[in-house]
């Protein structure tokens, strides 16, 4: 089984290269397009804001690793920019914690924008995909996040 999921990730990756379309994990989703690193972060933006949710917070981590790299001794640049966007859906996420406390650890949602330095033209947007845990409650509530997430980010890579 472990190897037939290594071969399934290995072969999206692959594909990924090629057709900027993405790489699934087992607990990530990887998406690539072509374009610059604000226009694609407006649309993940707009995507999550057209669903009436709010953009609580977000995290530069770009420019945080540039800045604390200088005192830890490390200048390599590992993004060109890079921005978690994180919210959160009030309904979803009480569905998700009445159904089993512990799926606290899933809110808030994040959404990654990134790019890398050696490929100035691809932006990449990312997500980690709630596992399907618990109760058959906490089940459906994890995938009904996954869903949002996916749609969330389909819509802005249209």
């Amino acid at each position: 089984m472990k190897a037939s999921l290594a071969h399934a990730f290995v072969a999206a990756a692959w594909m990924c290269g090629f057709s900027l379309a993405c790489a699934q994990g087992a607990d990530v989703a990887i998406h690539a397009t072509r374009g610059k690193f604000a226009d694609v972060k407006e649309r993940v933006v707009m995507a999550i804001e057209n669903r009436g949710l709010v953009l609580n917070y977000t995290a530069r981590v770009s420019d945080m690793l540039d800045r604390t790299g200088k005192d830890i001794g490390s200048e390599r640049r590992v993004y060109a920019n890079a921005e978690v966007l994180e919210f959160c859906s009030a309904q979803l996420s009480r569905a998700t914690m009445e159904a089993d406390p512990r799926n606290i650890v899933y809110c808030p949602y994040a959404i990654a924008v990134y790019q890398l330095p050696k490929e100035p033209d691809r932006v990449y947007v990312s997500y980690r995909k709630p596992g399907a845990l618990g109760s058959p409650q906490s089940i459906k509530s994890l995938r009904a996040i996954d869903q949002l997430l996916a749609g969330i980010v389909r819509d802005a890579l249209k």
